[in-house]
């Protein structure tokens, strides 16, 4: 009998969560990787908004879904953590009712190994609660805890998360560290010694029901960004041959009919006319009928009138544009991507090329360290000015980034040793008069959005 891994996604703890076209794509990945090493891999995901147990309990309202497959979360309110009890907001487990994961659990018989991943820094307590479950089930079975959170804060997650190891690992290490253990783990098991980016394709197949894939046409991103920790978590940027990125779409719509894909990329237009666009090119040749989501910003400067045109005609429906902030000095400290004059110009473009304003979304950094609310006002005004809608991206401090220093020393939180006050909720580098002032700039945004149905 093949030995079975047990991979976990965990819950989200937090003031608000949203389905944006969010999948953990790299335990996806990991449960491909670790069948084609003859492994059974048993998921459980904690976020499945499908769960076929869910339709048992009475305790949540059943999620809203849209049109392209996002949506709300199972969400049940539960109290806040004692730290963060000076916040006034309902806090929320959002996913599947313990219970229901626990009827899971029972039906895997004692797996070799449990993996579980971890996302945002500051929503491992879903991660310590399915570790916690985990072990009261199965107590001799080891538990490895890997993702974002375990790279980003490993000296915490070695602390409190009772997880048998820790991998805080880049990406491109990650696999070498994950195969080493679980070599001492599983015995005679043969693992690939190279792993081969993008391949194979993430298993979106242990899904209960496929709304969408979550595609990547890159990793990493040749930008250093002051605020992203990208260059921190996957170093190499490496670009995908289109037209291999063709055909893993080709194969989730012509064997599960997928019609929504969603890129990943954080620099999806980069070197766009040897890349995207000859991937766009080719669906466009071979007429199908999908549509691509572009949750993650894409960079304005990439944008001329040959990519705008391809975009619409291949059938993106959500696109995101990067501004952060219309303020020169602070998109100079940001690291400036585009020129003066680039923003109004792609917008154009792109509704020359047949885009509707309310597809045209743009990005805008809030809660900065040393940002006013005079700088966040004049950008939401400056967008809607141009003819697109604005979307406040509350800053989340990011350990291992330029800005973690100055976020350290501006905050009201103790950021270096408690990562849930790196929740961007709570905007932890903002205080006095711009906190006091967050409403009215979710007021202007409502009223430019209002403009544009």
């Amino acid at each position: 009998m093949k030995p079975t891994v047990l991979l976990v996604n965990p819950w989200i703890y937090d003031f608000a969560a949203y389905d944006l076209w969010a999948k953990p794509m790299g335990l996806l990945y990991l449960a491909s990787r670790l069948r084609e090493s003859g492994l059974s891999v048993y998921l459980i995901d904690c976020l499945d908004v499908h769960h076929p147990l869910m339709g048992e309990t009475a305790y949540a309202k059943k999620p809203l879904r849209r049109l392209y497959g996002t949506g709300k979360y199972w969400k049940h309110r539960v109290p806040k953590p004692q730290k963060l009890s000076s916040i006034q907001r309902p806090y929320s487990r959002y996913g599947i009712d313990p219970q229901a994961f626990q009827k899971d659990l029972k039906s895997v018989k004692r797996p070799a190994a449990a993996l579980v991943t971890s996302l945002m820094t500051y929503w491992y307590p879903g991660a310590f609660e399915a570790i916690g479950l985990i072990k009261d089930m199965h107590p001799d079975v080891p538990v490895l805890l890997g993702g974002i959170y375990a790279t980003l804060c490993p000296e915490h997650a070695r602390t409190h998360s009772q997880a048998d190891f820790v991998i805080p690992s880049p990406s491109q290490y990650w696999p070498a560290k994950l195969d080493n253990i679980l070599q001492t783990i599983i015995p005679n098991l043969q693992l690939k010694k190279k792993v081969e980016p993008f391949t194979p394709y993430p298993a979106f197949d242990l899904l209960t029901n496929i709304e969408y894939v979550c595609i990547s046409g890159s990793f990493g991103c040749p930008f250093r960004c002051a605020y992203c920790a990208s260059p921190y978590l996957s170093p190499p940027f490496l670009k995908r041959d289109p037209l291999a990125l063709f055909e893993e779409v080709l194969y989730w719509h012509k064997h599960y009919r997928v019609r929504d894909f969603a890129f990943y990329d954080d620099a999806l237009l980069t070197d766009s006319h040897r890349h995207i666009c000859v991937f766009l090119e080719e669906v466009l040749r071979r007429n199908l009928d999908i549509r691509f989501h572009c949750p993650n910003g894409i960079h304005i400067t990439y944008i001329d009138r040959d990519v705008a045109k391809l975009l619409f005609k291949a059938g993106f429906k959500t696109i995101r544009l990067g501004l952060e902030t219309s303020d020169p000095q602070l998109q100079d400290h940001l690291g400036r991507k585009f020129a003066t004059g680039e923003f109004e110009r792609a917008v154009a473009l792109l509704k020359s090329a047949g885009f509707r304003s309310d597809q045209l979304g743009v990005y805008l950094l809030m809660g900065l360290p040393g940002q006013s609310y005079e700088q966040v006002a004049k950008t939401i005004a400056y967008v809607g000015q141009v003819g697109a809608i604005p979307y406040l991206s509350e800053y989340s401090p990011i350990p291992h980034t330029e800005l973690w220093k100055a976020a350290v020393e501006t905050s009201r939180f103790d950021l270096a040793s408690e990562p849930l006050f790196h929740n961007n909720s709570i905007l932890p580098c903002w205080s006095g008069e711009a906190l006091e002032n967050v409403g009215s700039l979710k007021a202007m945004v409502r009223e430019i959005r209002e403009k544009n149905r």
